[in-house]
């Protein structure tokens, strides 16, 4: 791929539903591939002048200004516990958007895009040494694709605050949030923890699964049990990205099946600026909600509440 190019990646991600993504393939050091999806990149770019900031973490490298602005450039690697990056000007940026946030991504080189079936994507196997910055596996080949947990990268570097404000909840409100059980499904353990937090904030029960296919064996049992999910659970809150079940496929699935089909969905990514909101509307999706406002979030889960309980707005 040639990189002085500074090739515009989005426009090329056009495959949105039947449980299919892009890839783009990178290495830090060594052989080692890596990948991250093609819709989160706004453009690769050779690494440009860097200026240095006060206080900052060392793995943010400095502040480049590109055609999106000023933007802090990651050390990839060291933010993955490798060894810092000895020569930036040798290197190239991956310049993303990931929670309405655009940063860039040092890497070392970029190899090529790959297009997989999520059903070969699989969460990374227990004991890696980097499963904690690891969001799934896959093969294309002889070689093992290892796929970054961005989220994760991006809160150890800058880590959110966001709390759900008070005034959103009063006490009539929260005691009906108490009756309430949402599940949610992400393959992020920070996402998942992140909404777990802002969800206990307004007292609603939560419980928290993987991956799609997870969620539907779990939504399945529950309706062959005699259960009526939708009285079950308030909701579902689920990721698009996730491996083995897109959350595009799980909540297509999800409306197709009469037992579940009152169960409301919200897709909620880090897919934002470049997202195809037709493709929410294909597959059924109730809402959707850019990753991460907590206020966001937890207005459209409190409205549900108000809905169902019968509470004045």
């Amino acid at each position: 791929m040639n990189d002085s190019s500074a090739v515009k990646l989005a426009d090329r991600a056009k495959l949105v539903g039947g449980n299919r993504m892009e890839l783009l393939l990178f290495r830090l050091r060594g052989r080692q591939l890596y990948g991250i999806n093609v819709f989160k990149v706004k453009e690769i770019i050779p690494c440009p002048r860097l200026t240095n900031l006060p206080h900052h973490v060392p793995e943010v490298r400095g502040v480049a200004h590109v055609r999106e602005g000023a933007v802090s450039i990651i050390d990839l690697g060291m933010a993955i516990r490798q060894p810092a990056v000895e020569n930036p000007s040798d290197h190239v940026v991956i310049v993303t958007e990931y929670n309405r946030r655009t940063q860039g991504f040092m890497v070392r080189q970029v190899d090529r895009i790959i297009n997989v079936d999520w059903q070969e994507v699989h969460p990374p196997p227990k004991g890696s040494g980097r499963e904690s910055f690891l969001t799934a596996i896959t093969r294309v080949g002889d070689d093992l694709i290892e796929i970054i947990d961005v989220e994760k990268v991006i809160a150890s570097v800058d880590p959110f605050a966001d709390g759900v404000s008070p005034e959103l909840l009063s006490d009539e409100l929260r005691t009906a949030c108490a009756q309430f059980h949402v599940l949610v499904v992400d393959d992020s353990s920070v996402a998942r923890h992140q909404v777990e937090r802002n969800l206990a904030e307004t007292g609603v029960q939560v419980t928290s699964l993987k991956n799609g296919v997870e969620a539907l064996d779990h939504l399945d049992a529950l309706a062959r049990s005699g259960h009526k999910v939708a009285e079950e659970y308030l909701m579902v809150i689920s990721d698009i990205e996730m491996p083995e079940m897109d959350g595009y496929t799980l909540t297509s699935k999800v409306k197709q099946d009469d037992r579940l089909a009152e169960l409301p969905v919200l897709l909620h990514s880090s897919l934002s600026g470049i997202f195809n909101q037709a493709m929410v509307r294909r597959v059924g999706a109730d809402y959707f909600l850019p990753k991460y406002n907590a206020d966001e979030l937890a207005s459209i889960v409190l409205d549900r509440v108000r809905e169902v309980a019968g509470l004045d707005a």
